[in-house]
């Protein structure tokens, strides 16, 4: 049985998950460019496992919940999210 302890509030729910990490078995990973996120929040609304937080100019990604499965990506309208290969440079993103 689980303990109130063991249950945390989710990033974009408002009911309790637990608090695991999944993220460490992706195969690509999201990346953003400051420059061209507008902080819409469309990456943080259809984002399945919360990974995105709004922040006052940009959105902030917790990687430690992305499974790679690139939704954010798809809904992002200013690309300012790309998948790259896991452990690959980011510089990748910035020569688009």
């Amino acid at each position: 049985m689980l303990a109130e302890g063991d249950l945390r509030k989710g990033p974009n729910l408002a009911t309790p998950c637990l608090s695991t990490t999944t993220g460490s078995w992706r195969l690509v990973r999201p990346v953003l460019d400051p420059g061209r996120c507008n902080n819409c929040l469309n990456c943080w609304l259809f984002c399945p496992e919360g990974c995105f937080t709004r922040g006052e100019s940009i959105v902030s990604l917790n990687l430690d919940f992305c499974k790679g499965c690139g939704i954010c990506v798809a809904e992002c309208p200013r690309q300012a999210l790309a998948l790259v290969e896991e452990g690959s440079n980011d510089a990748r993103l910035l020569e688009r």
